[in-house]
């Protein structure tokens, strides 16, 4: 089901909700989590006046519709809670602002006749400003903030919202949430049961949503980014763009109708998100020559036909069609995932990372498919970069002996440099981000042809949107539900007889893409809807191998763009073969694939990797290993399978299928990553294709 038509759900689902969970009731057991006898998040702040007017909102909000219990008694328990606690003074400053806002009369919670408004604003209050990280997790000082200006603190708060944090650099003391100053003096407080921030604002971020901002911005005519969201409305994105979650896959779990073994790891949502890259009004406006505020969606659409962008798009007024020119203009701009600054391009374990430093080592790129018509989009970052880009396609030291690092990168293959985003106010939207950008984006020829000319890699947990915008990605574990149990995934499909698990692999240092991996076992049978290619030519379609474990399974792959008929690639995917041995749970053996380590003679090292390549293998990469330190390419169970090498068309969808070819519930198909290699760099005569 499309976004949209889940949406004309939503109100149903709601009513539906509401009658169900009214006659549940819910409750924290103190007696279970026990209440320490040292002083807590409420007993500091019981014996401060200063916070007494946050005091009473504790007493008086409830932790959710269906409970009796009210965050004080939370704030005495057992837990890992973040407190960012408001004082008396800025409780007040915000009850002014509802006034200026019109939302309330008077600056008073006893003047607030409606019950209901009531009850809303003191929710919006506290449980805005209570972080729960759970019994595994850890309260946060502000030293375990995200680092990355405007980067997003991943557990959400209790109203469900991520929270941004912003450093002033010209004062190193002053940190905002949101854009609240956490007091320079009364911060990092340690209670027994969490850690206490004062806050001098009420942190109260936006519950709208992009669609809301930019319909908002449209009725105002305010400008900053009044073009893009006539574009937006114009090819019929505005309603797409309003989802939050699948309010249906939320009824199925709180009714408990998943009754898998693994149910109880299912995520407990499946919420939607974007990514805005938006040009502003400044830029049009020079390049349009005329205010913003007088642009028209015909004055876009006219400079796009006038300078001949996307040549085989219609030229009609049919702007909501896919194929259509200003549709596939604006949608090259959204990706269908939710990206925080920090995680545009993702760092791990590439060479010479190290996550304590986070310092910036060899050039890394992320690849998205974006919405509309679907073309891959490149998010580029390194260290002489200074910044996160769109399609830039650097010069690179990536020789034998190099570096990976950016040597220089030529006038029109800088790409365009990501924005800092505005989080304040009504700009911090729920279920996206939005991004500013100096330059018109477009996917024309040369981007085809720089993206058509590389080695393309993508991680399998930066394919799926849900894994991004349900914070998996690199952050926690969890199984998904199958194909009949829920649809949870958009492009992949999972089989009845087999199950899905994500595993971030935080801490584990495993020689892996990212340190992440997807796994899945018992019976198998998975579908992916493969990201689309650059530009038509052939291609290789490489599959990482792993093969550290006896219960690596063995799974016939099928590749093709009819999704009902997909034919066999080859002969079986053994994942057991390593480069040197077979490991299976009955005996190891040689695996005669010709796998050697490296020596100093490239010569010889170069006719290895022919010999491999002979029998469809390839070592790992160098780029990535084991901590950021001793590299894939060194360990000789981590290899590359050449799975298909065809003639493909970027207008066409692909599928890759797995199928367990063993009647055993133990063995397991572990996904990492896979690539597209085309013809031009792995059979080129006089630049061999680079080891990293």
């Amino acid at each position: 089901m499309s976004i949209k038509m889940k949406q004309i759900y939503v109100f149903t689902v709601l009513f539906l909700l509401t009658i169900f969970i009214s006659g549940c009731t819910e409750s924290v057991d103190t007696s279970a989590r026990y209440v320490f006898k040292q002083e807590s998040i409420a007993g500091y702040l019981q014996k401060h006046e200063d916070y007494s007017e946050y005091c009473k909102l504790l007493e008086v909000v409830p932790l959710s519709e269906i409970s009796e219990t009210s965050v004080m008694q939370l704030m005495s328990a057992r837990g890992h809670y973040t407190c960012f606690a408001p004082t008396n003074r800025a409780i007040q400053c915000y009850l002014d602002s509802m006034v200026s806002k019109g939302v309330i009369a008077k600056a008073s919670w006893d003047a607030i006749t409606d019950q209901k408004k009531l009850d809303s604003l003191r929710k919006v209050v506290v449980l805005n400003s209570i972080i729960d990280s759970g019994d595994n997790g850890q309260a946060l000082q502000t030293y375990d903030f995200p680092t990355a200006q405007n980067a997003e603190i991943l557990t959400p708060n209790m109203y469900d919202r991520k929270l941004a944090v912003h450093y002033n650099y010209t004062d190193s003391a002053d940190i905002l949430i949101n854009d609240c100053a956490i007091d320079t003096k009364n911060r990092d407080i340690v209670a027994i049961n969490g850690i206490i921030h004062s806050m001098n604002a009420v942190v109260a971020p936006t519950n709208n949503t992009l669609g809301d901002l930019f319909s908002s911005i449209i009725t105002s005519r305010k400008e900053g980014y009044y073009v893009m969201a006539l574009l937006t409305k114009a090819v019929g994105m505005i309603d797409t763009l309003k989802a939050v979650m699948d309010y249906e896959y939320e009824m199925k779990y709180l009714k408990s109708e998943f009754k898998s073994e693994e149910a109880s790891m299912y995520p407990q949502h499946r919420y939607f998100g974007f990514t805005c890259f938006a040009e502003t009004d400044s830029l049009w406006s020079e390049t349009l020559g005329k205010p913003a505020k007088n642009i028209t969606v015909e004055d876009v659409y006219n400079y796009l036909v006038e300078h001949n962008v996307y040549p085989n798009a219609k030229r009609d007024k049919d702007y909501t069609s896919k194929d259509n020119l200003l549709n596939r203009f604006v949608t090259y701009h959204y990706l269908p995932e939710r990206l925080a600054t920090d995680r545009l391009v993702m760092h791990q374990n590439e060479k010479g990372y190290s996550l304590s430093l986070k310092q910036l080592t060899v050039a890394m790129s992320d690849f998205y498919t974006t919405m509309g018509h679907r073309r891959l989009m490149k998010l580029y970052e390194s260290a002489e970069s200074h910044g996160i880009f769109i399609n830039r396609f650097p010069n690179i030291d990536n020789s034998r002996h190099g570096t990976y690092h950016e040597l220089s990168c030529d006038p029109d293959k800088e790409g365009i440099r990501i924005g800092t985003p505005d989080m304040s106010g009504e700009n911090n939207v729920r279920n996206a981000m939005l991004y500013p950008i100096d330059k018109i984006l477009l996917f024309d020829e040369a981007t085809a042809q720089n993206l058509g000319t590389q080695r393309i890699r993508i991680d399998i947990g930066a394919m799926f949107s849900e894994l991004l915008n349900n914070d998996y990605r690199l952050a926690r574990a969890g199984y998904f539900p199958t194909k009949s149990e829920y649809q949870y995934f958009e492009d992949l499909f999972i089989g009845d007889e087999g199950n899905f698990f994500y595993n971030s692999a935080l801490g584990n240092n495993w020689p892996v893409y990212y340190g992440d991996e997807v796994y899945a076992w018992k019976i198998y049978d998975i579908t992916y809807r493969l990201p689309p290619v650059p530009r038509a030519g052939t291609y290789e379609l490489r599959f990482h191998i792993s093969a550290t474990d006896p219960n690596r399974g063995i799974a016939q792959v099928y590749w093709g763009d009819n999704l009902e008929k997909l034919p066999p690639t080859d002969i079986p995917l053994d994942m057991q073969l390593g480069g040197e041995l077979r490991i299976t749970p009955v005996a190891t053996t040689p695996s005669n694939l010709g796998w050697e380590a490296d020596t100093e003679d490239d010569d010889y090292n170069i006719e290895v990797e022919k010999k491999m390549r002979m029998q469809g293998f390839m070592k790992a990469p160098i780029l990535f290993g084991s901590g950021g330190v001793k590299s894939a390419r060194e360990i000789s169970t981590q290899m590359r399978r050449i799975l298909v090498r065809q003639y493909m068309d970027p207008d066409k969808t692909y599928y890759l299928r797995f199928k367990s070819c063993l009647d055993y519930n133990d063995r397991v198909l572990l996904q990492d990553y896979i690539e597209y290699c085309p013809k031009e760099v792995y059979d080129n005569p006089y630049t061999p294709e680079d080891i990293w």
